[in-house]
């Protein structure tokens, strides 16, 4: 089997409700995804995505994904899907660094090498849990009641996961905190989210003045450096997300014990290829896991829930789930979606779920044979 075209796509996701992060500094309204079809000279096609949160979240935007996918592409085609490491080994040569352009290619071959075997890409990577997966709200607002809002308005949808944005006030965000703790739900999962908006001295302040609430936060600063300096001077559980990109970072991460949950982005360390090894290393090491597309479809929460279900379930706190924020479905109600705040399992071959190609228009590029 080889590859014989790629062919991208590039489509507008507008939320639903403006996205304020970390305290309002940042504010988001449309995503720009990229969808990537391969093809193969068996009939096979595979799908992948890459969205980006906004061009200003973290160092990966859309035009990067498709400037990458051109400078790949030479060195994909001609290639078997299916040995998605020979495939990671090309990308990675052709063009160093730029994990987020890597992931869409690696996606739409895990895609192809399911279909082939007949079976989900989860059960493919040897796991395969069909035990639903709760889906963590992303909880971005500027006020305190709004909030409360917002978490109530996830709440009506079935959802016992949150992911509540704070940093930038550390008066605002203890309020903020202890505000959202007098009404946490008995079985509900919050993690307050940082995203790298404190100094050391802000988020040492927030983590010390809400120790008696036992509460875990995720990213409080901007580097692993950071995180570590400020680690013997607090008790709170800390989850690593921005700074959690590479193995490196993985094993730099477990090795010296600055965090108890990773928060894996599929998109941002490089697709499933990668994220499995970084998944082995938290196993290996008793840290418990998020996962999460950064942004996106249903075909980005699919490919997360796919990892989610080689995690045993005691490991997994929850999945993330863009489409429920999104006003634009791709996939006409396809493949995986929130059924009392949960996401259940894919059967089908594969990802389990492809976008509508009317919906996407013409591609914006292809390599290979038109």
């Amino acid at each position: 089997m080889k590859i014989t075209r790629i062919a991208v796509y590039k489509a507008d996701l507008p939320l639903e409700h403006p996205y304020w992060l970390s305290g309002g500094r940042l504010k988001f309204e449309v995503l720009d995804a990229t969808f990537v079809r391969i093809d193969t000279d068996v009939g096979l096609s595979g799908w992948g995505e890459g969205t980006p949160w906004g061009h200003t979240y973290v160092a990966a935007h859309g035009p990067g994904i498709r400037a990458g996918i051109e400078t790949m592409a030479p060195f994909v085609l001609n290639l078997d899907p299916r040995k998605v490491l020979d495939v990671e080994r090309a990308m990675d040569l052709a063009l160093p660094g730029h994990l987020h352009a890597k992931a869409p290619i690696d996606m739409a071959c895990w895609d192809i090498a399911g279909q082939s075997a007949g079976l989900p890409i989860s059960d493919l990577m040897g796991g395969g849990s069909r035990t639903p997966a709760p889906i963590a709200s992303s909880v971005g607002a500027k006020t305190i009641g709004d909030t409360r809002d917002v978490m109530n308005r996830y709440r009506e949808r079935g959802y016992v996961a949150h992911s509540v944005k704070i940093g930038g006030d550390v008066d605002l965000d203890v309020a903020r905190i202890r505000d959202v703790e007098t009404h946490r739900g008995p079985n509900e999962v919050i993690l307050y989210d940082a995203n790298r908006g404190w100094t050391r001295q802000q988020a040492l302040r927030v983590m010390q003045a809400t120790e008696d609430l036992r509460v875990m936060f995720e990213q409080p600063c901007e580097t692993l450096d950071d995180i570590a300096a400020i680690r013997p001077l607090h008790s709170a559980p800390v989850s690593v997300d921005e700074s959690l990109v590479t193995l490196q970072d993985a094993t730099r991460i477990a090795r010296d014990g600055l965090a108890e949950v990773f928060g894996i982005k599929l998109n941002r360390v490089g697709g499933l290829t990668k994220a499995a090894r970084i998944r082995d290393v938290a196993l290996a090491h008793g840290i418990d896991m998020f996962i999460m597309a950064t942004g996106g479809s249903v075909l980005a929460d699919a490919e997360a829930l796919h990892l989610a279900a080689t995690i045993p379930d005691a490991h997994r706190l929850a999945v993330w789930a863009c489409q429920d924020m999104l006003t634009k479905d791709i996939a006409r109600g396809q493949g995986p979606r929130n059924r009392d705040g949960h996401l259940h399992f894919p059967e089908s071959p594969g990802l389990g779920v492809h976008p509508d190609e009317a919906a996407l228009g013409e591609p914006v590029a292809v390599y290979g044979p038109t």
